[in-house]
């Protein structure tokens, strides 16, 4: 595919129906992304080029709208990723949360294929192991993402075993996992017994998800421009309990964003606790 191929008219088109639609921010310089992105879907929906795609994206051809989103949406993840939230989870906030007369709700925004809720799972169900009268009430996590193809793979929750070989601890495959066809691993029933999974756009509503007491929302904010940013975390915000827990990545931060959260710094790592009305 040569550059006439591909022209910059068309690429600003395509950024902004992209910035639009699910609030990704490509920039100046990533038209090689978008076309390496873009080509198996030129041949799969049989298009000219990847010009004449664009124009039917843009045009509003929800199939290929869909399609683009998917194809663009970032689904980078393993397990236990930056390992000291699960580590705080652990060894301190799980006991604050476990006499809640409440269930206790957590989120997984923008979960990719699944691997951040279910590790958060298997971390409340070890930490249930050693308390058995915790979360008497209930525990609900909530994993988020906009491509419907992630989603279905979560709720399938088999993996292969080069998924299985990115971060997760030998004692939490053999007690969480069993076999599955094709040399795969499925998380075992009481792990998937903790999780749904819904299509969330964070750009839209999130009444649909109810309020909760610790939301991930990881490595997600960098694809946003300033003000996307914002108004996300106003809403995430206003999705937290009092007193409820956001986790960021470890390379983002809230500075100039939101005045909603209070910086806790931990031995490891930190979080943002909501402020009170």
């Amino acid at each position: 595919m040569t550059d006439k191929d591909f022209d910059q008219l068309h690429y600003v088109d395509f950024s902004n129906f992209l910035e639009q639609a699910c609030g990704i921010v490509l920039g100046d310089n990533k038209q090689y992304l978008v076309r390496s992105r873009l080509t198996p879907l030129i041949k799969r929906f049989s298009c000219v080029s990847i010009n004449a795609y664009i124009d039917s994206v843009v045009k509003g051809n929800r199939q290929h709208q869909k399609a683009a989103i998917e194809a663009m949406t970032t689904n980078e993840t393993l397990w236990f990723r930056d390992d000291y939230p699960f580590k705080l989870l652990e060894s301190t906030l799980l006991k604050q949360f476990s006499s809640n007369n409440k269930r206790f709700r957590i989120w997984s925004a923008a979960c990719s294929s699944g691997q951040e809720a279910y590790s958060v799972a298997m971390t409340i169900l070890n930490f249930k192991k050693q308390q058995p009268n915790s979360f008497r009430s209930g525990v609900e996590i909530v994993g988020t993402d906009i491509s419907e193809e992630m989603l279905q793979q979560c709720r399938t929750a088999e993996y292969d075993q080069l998924a299985i070989s990115r971060g997760l601890p030998e004692h939490f495959k053999s007690d969480f996992f069993e076999p599955a066809d094709n040399d795969k691993l499925r998380l075992k029933s009481q792990v998937r017994a903790l999780t749904t999974f819904k299509s969330i756009n964070l750009l839209e509503s999130y009444s649909s998800v109810g309020k909760f007491d610790i939301v991930f929302c990881r490595n997600v904010l960098i694809y946003f421009s300033p003000e996307v940013k914002k108004l996300i975390l106003q809403k995430i915000a206003a999705s937290l309990q009092d007193d409820g827990i956001l986790f960021l990545g470890a390379s983002e931060s809230l500075s100039g964003l939101s005045d909603k959260f209070t910086m806790v710094r931990c031995s490891p790592g930190l979080y943002y606790l909501k402020k009170p009305l």
